[in-house]
């Protein structure tokens, strides 16, 4: 290998990954993209087979840097993770460089940033969805410079760094060539930096606090996933529920419990859970309780008795049995018989057999493990908002669901006036994964402008305001209940309207010039 190509890709690889939140020094970013797409231009016409290679290093880097946490669930499962996402990274930018040789230099470097967008939509949308290192996620710690994500999502934010690092970019090559700075590409470079910041600080000045409020109580009972959560039954765990509002005062209309709080499996048959003891039990409890209601992660599950009456996500069971198995949500309230929600963005491998009607025959289980069951859970087609007593509407988003913006997004065109997520987080131990997970949520409260209940087993459970800032939290590892007021909103923003439309024009862009450059070739 060439030490000085070498140099280039670790060099952004590090620069990427020491960016990262929760501990890394955002700034890092604007730059980050600069080693190696130098290095493209030196191999442009020489190899693409070196370039894919260095380019392949620069993202191994920042993959590992910034989610190697995944390994305390499983080394397969970071290690899965961490090459594959490695690889489509490497070849979204070889390709740039493919189509580089072909058409103008300005239509390449536009051809890049609509990619590289339309990449990470992609990553969104596909089974194999792993969205976590989008680049619009890095300023989650940064929530007072990212306010104009009320407009247009974190796909601004990607925008953003891509369009500075090019800047950056040409002031770099400027000073290979005459050894010299360029203060002009320098100083607009760092415009392009601070116009954004400025909006965003002006936003943050200008936005009011809700006019309307209801007192929630927060569960966060620290329960290990791996050798307490699971062997309980859902009595005894509801027993444990009493115990603990009983113990800690919760004094809050709304109780809201974290992702399968109710953990016994399989849980409860959908069709009977309005009937169940366990039910009657928890609704009688909740009317002495000033007639609270309890927004909650439980189990459920469907029987199948044929082949042509089970669902495209069941699982075979035996003697022509097929079982739908949820990760859900369920609002008691006294409104009417218990709301259901399932969760329907599902973690690849564990909830969900990617591309299930190809791989199932051909790799059964063995795919990612992070936590949980390998069989493929049942999911639902629209979002939903519960509804409370007082007819106030919550989204009941379920752990994964919270990192995927346009998707959240549905929840409040149906009505949510806050968020509540609920999670379990436990698996990846205290690490920075519960953390970025945790940070993330302050994008999806500034995309939607509605703040954020946030109940996570083992923690952090948080409030979040419509900023996104944190104005309340319990630790990690510790167990309690916060009793406090959030806000209630009715506004939609751009974002919450019109969605991504910037992949869209991404997405035209980056077809035109892949055509254009196609077109090119055949000509020559």
């Amino acid at each position: 290998m060439n030490n000085k190509y070498l140099l280039y890709s670790v060099l952004s690889g590090l620069l990427l990954g020491f960016s990262w939140p929760v501990n890394g020094f955002v700034i890092f970013i604007f730059i980050a993209f600069v080693p190696l797409l130098y290095l493209e231009e030196l191999l442009r016409n020489k190899s693409l087979k070196k370039l894919f290679s260095y380019s392949f290093i620069t993202f191994f880097i920042w993959n590992t840097i910034a989610t190697w946490w995944l390994i305390h669930s499983t080394l397969f499962g970071m290690t899965f993770a961490i090459l594959v996402n490695s690889l489509l990274m490497s070849l979204v930018f070889t390709s740039y460089s493919l189509v580089s040789r072909k058409v103008h230099k300005k239509l390449g470097l536009a051809y890049f940033i609509s990619i590289w967008i339309v990449f990470e939509k992609f990553h969104l949308l596909w089974d194999f969805s792993w969205p976590w290192l989008n680049l619009g996620n890095v300023f989650s710690e940064s929530h007072y410079l990212i306010q104009w994500y009320e407009f247009t999502g974190s796909f601004g934010g990607t925008l953003w760094v891509l369009i500075v690092n090019l800047m950056f970019l040409k002031a770099f090559k400027f000073w290979i060539i005459n050894k010299k700075i360029n203060i002009n590409s320098i100083a607009i470079s760092l415009l392009f930096i601070s116009i954004p910041i400025i909006a965003s600080l002006l936003i943050y000045s200008t936005i009011s606090n809700e006019k309307k409020y209801i007192d929630i109580s927060i569960i966060q009972p620290n329960i290990d996933p791996y050798t307490e959560k699971y062997g309980r039954t859902n009595l005894s765990i509801l027993k444990d529920f009493e115990n603990m509002i009983n113990n800690n005062g919760s004094t809050g209309n709304l109780i809201i419990a974290p992702e399968t709080y109710f953990s016994e499996s399989p849980g409860f048959q959908i069709d009977q859970f309005k009937n169940s003891t366990f039910y009657l039990i928890l609704n009688d409890y909740l009317k002495n309780k000033n007639e609270a209601q309890l927004l909650s992660g439980i189990q459920f599950y469907k029987i199948y008795n044929s082949y042509k009456s089970k669902s495209k996500t069941s699982n075979y069971v035996k003697d022509s049995i097929w079982v739908d198995l949820y990760n859900s949500s369920f609002l008691s309230s006294n409104l009417s018989e218990p709301q259901i929600y399932h969760k329907s963005k599902l973690v690849v491998g564990v909830e969900n057999m990617p591309y299930k009607e190809f791989l199932e025959p051909i790799l059964g289980n063995a795919l990612l493990n992070l936590g949980g069951s390998v069989m493929s859970r049942g999911i639902q087609e629209n979002r939903i908002a519960h509804t409370l007593n007082n007819g106030i509407k919550v989204a009941p988003i379920i752990c994964y669901e919270s990192v995927y913006g346009e998707y959240v997004t549905e929840y409040v065109t149906n009505g949510a006036q806050m968020l509540a997520i609920i999670t379990n987080d436990g698996w990846w131990k205290e690490s920075q994964g519960f953390q970025q997970h945790l940070s993330y949520a302050k994008i999806r409260a500034i995309e939607t402008r509605r703040s954020i209940a946030r109940s996570a087993n083992t923690g952090v459970s948080a409030i979040i305001n419509k900023k996104g800032e944190i104005i309340q939290q319990l630790n990690y590892n510790t167990s309690g209940i916060i009793n406090s007021k959030i806000g209630i909103s009715n506004n939609i923003t751009f974002y919450v309207k019109y969605g991504d439309f910037i992949y869209r024009f991404a997405l035209f862009f980056s077809i035109i010039i892949l055509l254009f450059s196609f077109a090119k070739k055949k000509k020559n």
